[in-house]
């Protein structure tokens, strides 16, 4: 076995009661997009107790820390992890379970900063043995529009130093514990929230010839939106159009004044994304009015693609394969959902790879964004071992 993964995965071993006593008071106590403050305060602890130098306050509550090896201007490589939590209500009963009612980490981003804890510990330890700098982002509010991710960029996080790359991983209930997987190119997609209101002119449902039926025209704007995706786009582009709430606050035999719609709209590509919006814009908006009535159309644009930088992607794959053999290495297709992690990748050479997290046998099996979500303890080791060492790697190539 190469020095390096032995070494690194001795150091895995050695911290791994560490870290998931870190990610179990992280899930005891989840706090929400941009009110991560005491999540953040636990985080600067932890680099504390370590001797890490550290800033606060970077995009909201978000922590950066620097490991500096031997000549630690060389190179710098950083490395990110998202720690804010998701309005669910725990079912699950376990030990660690969340005290804030109402309040979960259901995306593992617990996961994500204890493991990003293991590899300071880790690297710390090994400072004087690799030359150029590592660089931890511990970034607060990934699920809340407009991302905790832009906002750290707009704050500097990725100057002084720069990094040549930037990798992040993410627990993947899909993929078996003890596996990871990669995708290079175009990974996820955008997304944008829609929020539709269409005004008409209510009245007694037995007298529709005097009313202008908003829910009518609502009607046809959502079946017609979809040809945006049918006949507009190109098949071979991925998009996604779905409306998941509607309002219209009438009865039986009551047509009202207005019905409110909120939706997604996700693809792949940033023009297509631009010229969609153009589109569904004024097919809602001339549609309504053809039926006599209006419709607004509010879009609101949140995180763009993300894009996995293929030689960096390729290097960060050889590196897992070494690191866990090629058998526990996998493929991803794309997928439709959204992380801003895409910031970083539209501005730097990122790299944004899946952790495995579930185990069958055990009856951890769901899926993110869910009250029963969990995770096989054990990838902990992995995603604290892994990212030191492709971290490592990575500043050495």
């Amino acid at each position: 076995m190469d020095h390096l993964i032995k070494t690194i995965k001795q150091k895995a071993h050695m911290h791994f009661e560490n870290v998931v006593a870190h990610r179990r008071h992280l899930h005891m106590h989840p706090e929400l997009s941009f009110k991560e403050e005491k999540t953040a305060a636990y985080i600067q602890n932890q680099l504390t107790q370590l001797a890490i130098p550290f800033k606060t306050n970077i995009g909201g509550h978000g922590v950066v820390a620097l490991i500096e090896g031997k000549n630690a201007s060389v190179k710098t490589v950083a490395l990110r992890a998202d720690m804010d939590a998701l309005p669910i209500t725990e079912i699950n009963e376990v030990s660690y379970k969340s005290k804030n009612n109402g309040v979960m980490h259901a995306c593992g981003h617990d996961a994500h900063t204890a493991s990003l804890l293991g590899v300071a510990a880790i690297l710390n330890e090994m400072k004087n043995e690799f030359d150029g700098t590592v660089k931890l982002i511990f970034q607060p509010a990934e699920e809340k529009l407009p991302g905790g991710a832009s906002l750290m960029i707009a704050d500097g996080v990725l100057k002084n130093p720069a990094p040549a790359s930037i990798i992040g991983q993410h627990v993947m209930p899909m993929i078996e514990v003890g596996k990871v997987g990669f995708r290079s190119g175009i990974y996820m997609a955008s997304t944008d929230e829609l929020y539709m209101t269409i005004k008409g002119k209510g009245g007694h449902g037995a007298m529709p010839h005097l009313n202008v039926d908003p829910v009518l025209i609502m009607a046809h704007i959502l079946i017609a939106l979809q040809q945006i995706v049918s006949r507009n786009a190109n098949p071979t582009m991925p998009s996604v159009l779905s409306f998941g709430k509607v309002s219209a606050p009438g009865a039986t035999n009551v047509i009202p004044d207005e019905v409110k719609l909120e939706g997604t709209f996700r693809t792949l590509d940033e023009n297509w994304r631009t010229e969609a919006h153009k589109r569904m814009v004024h097919m809602a908006s001339t549609l309504a009015a053809s039926m006599g009535g209006s419709c607004e159309l509010k879009i609101v644009r949140g995180y763009p693609a993300l894009i996995n930088e293929p030689q960096l992607t390729a290097r960060m794959r050889q590196f897992a394969v070494a690191y866990l053999g090629s058998d526990n290495v996998v493929d991803l297709d794309i997928w439709m959902a959204a992380e801003d992690f895409a910031y970083y990748s539209q501005v730097a050479h990122a790299c944004f790879y899946r952790l495995g997290t579930r185990n069958t046998m055990r009856g951890i099996t769901s899926s993110v964004h869910t009250p029963t979500f969990d995770i096989d303890e054990t990838a902990l080791q992995i995603g604290a071992g892994l990212m030191a060492y492709s971290a490592l790697r990575e500043l050495a190539s």
